[in-house]
């Protein structure tokens, strides 16, 4: 950190690097009342378990965000006085002292812990909030302490001797406020993402079923009985291998590559983990082939359907709709379907369709399993029934779909742009590279 002559005098040297005058390094003994690990009952005991009592485990605290206010487990009297476990009172900190060393959490109910788990309650001059935090972004540095063993653990006493940074309350606060603000929104972005993709779901049923009708009319529409369901009378179904007979589609495999490298040598290769669950292309984790030979015949062009064809059961079947520029070659465990006659069918449609019925588990149900890994071969894709609805249909459905895509693409491009933030604000804050008085009255607006 480079500081002008008048931040100069303002800071010293400590042993956790330069750190402002009013700042103190202390052991993270000397700021709490009590630091106490719990204790599992015996599992073999059924009175002990079952109970009133919440139980926490390391999972609960990595799955909670900030704040724990329940537990998958709950234990009886009975196994509380059996065993080492405590009650907890509520707005302690729990710090995870096994595997993931250093995750913490505040509970908001008093509950009984596992022996991986040191409960820590904080004196007056130490903001639980801003404790919380600061173990947070430390943890990698408490990791540095563990015991060496087959399992890499810290203990009570590791803890107790940490050194941590403590400012001032009045600042300890004020970071805490900052940060939680930050937290707080990208939670919001996520209830948000979550509904969106719900209703996602919910509007594929319904347009897949009922066609475009408000849900107070779908009632009204008739409907007839199908291979595949119930559809509008107006509708048809025909086989994606009619369809490729018929050279209104084209169906085949990715690109053959032997060799990846992700160095960002050659043309992007996208693998089945690129397909999200709601039916998106992620371009997280790129691997790259380098190009040998001529490989125009596997670029994807816009408009193409993405199809999982081989994987774990969990990503077979798995359908996105590609809109990039760009190029791009699909895995050998993907399929590209790719419409030629868009008087027919409208691309989009199709690949909504198609993901539905991932959602509906209808994949798992046709494809064959080998070990670890499940398949559907372009025979039992081209068996794949799909409904046909008149084309302006089919691009009204594509539309409201693409609508809500938009909406949790915009959303998780939020949610990324606030968890970039979080990480700025926390290195800089708990390192004082950014004083939290520089940022008064930014949440405010």
């Amino acid at each position: 950190m480079e500081l002008d002559l008048n931040q100069k005098e303002e800071y010293k040297k400590t042993e956790l690097g330069l750190l402002p005058n009013e700042w103190e390094v202390v052991r993270l003994g000397d700021v709490v009342q009590k630091m106490k690990a719990g204790g599992t009952p015996k599992r073999g005991i059924k009175e002990y378990w079952n109970g009133e009592i919440p139980f926490a485990l390391i999972e609960d605290i990595t799955s909670c965000g900030l704040y724990l206010s329940k537990t998958k487990n709950t234990i009886t009297e009975e196994g509380l006085k059996n065993s080492n476990a405590w009650i907890v009172p509520e707005n302690s900190l729990l710090l995870s002292m096994y595997a993931t060393i250093g995750e913490t959490a505040i509970n908001t109910i008093p509950l009984a812990t596992n022996q991986a788990i040191l409960a820590i309650i904080p004196k007056g001059n130490f903001d639980k909030v801003f404790g919380a935090y600061l173990l947070k972004f430390n943890a990698e540095r408490l990791k540095m302490q563990n015991i060496q063993s087959t399992q890499k653990n810290v203990n009570k006493g590791i803890v107790e001797s940490f050194k941590i940074p403590v400012p001032p309350l009045s600042e300890q606060k004020k970071i805490a406020y900052v940060l939680s603000s930050v937290q707080e929104a990208k939670e919001k972005t996520e209830d948000v993402i979550k509904a969106s993709k719900e209703l996602k779901k919910s509007m594929m049923n319904h347009l897949f079923t009922y066609g475009l009708v408000s849900l107070e009319e779908a009632e009204k529409v008739p409907l007839k009985e199908t291979e595949i369901g119930l559809i509008p009378e107006e509708w048809e179904v025909m086989r994606l291998g009619d369809l490729f007979k018929s050279k209104n589609i084209i169906i085949q495999f990715g690109f053959p590559c032997g060799k990846w490298n992700d160095k960002g040598l050659g043309v992007p290769h996208l693998r089945p983990f690129n397909v999200s669950n709601d039916g998106q292309v992620v371009l997280n984790g790129l691997k790259f082939i380098n190009i040998e030979r001529d490989i125009n015949k596997y670029l994807l062009k816009k408009g193409d359907i993405l199809f999982n064809n081989t994987n774990s059961e969990e990503l077979v079947g798995k359908t996105a709709y590609w809109n990039k520029d760009g190029d791009f070659v699909l895995s050998n465990h993907m399929t590209i379907i790719r419409v030629l006659n868009f008087n027919l069918i409208n691309s989009q449609f199709l690949a909504n369709y198609l993901h539905k019925k991932w959602y509906d588990g209808f994949y798992l149900k046709i494809c064959r399993r080998h070990v670890n890994q499940a398949s559907i071969s372009l025979a039992r894709l081209e068996q794949i029934q799909i409904p046909l609805p008149p084309l302006s249909e089919q691009q009204k459905i594509a539309s409201i779909l693409s609508a809500i895509d938009q909406k949790i693409e915009a959303e998780e491009n939020k949610k990324k742009a606030l968890e970039d933030l979080f990480k700025s604000l926390l290195h800089n804050l708990m390192t004082a590279k950014i004083r939290v008085n520089d940022l008064e009255n930014v949440f405010d607006e």
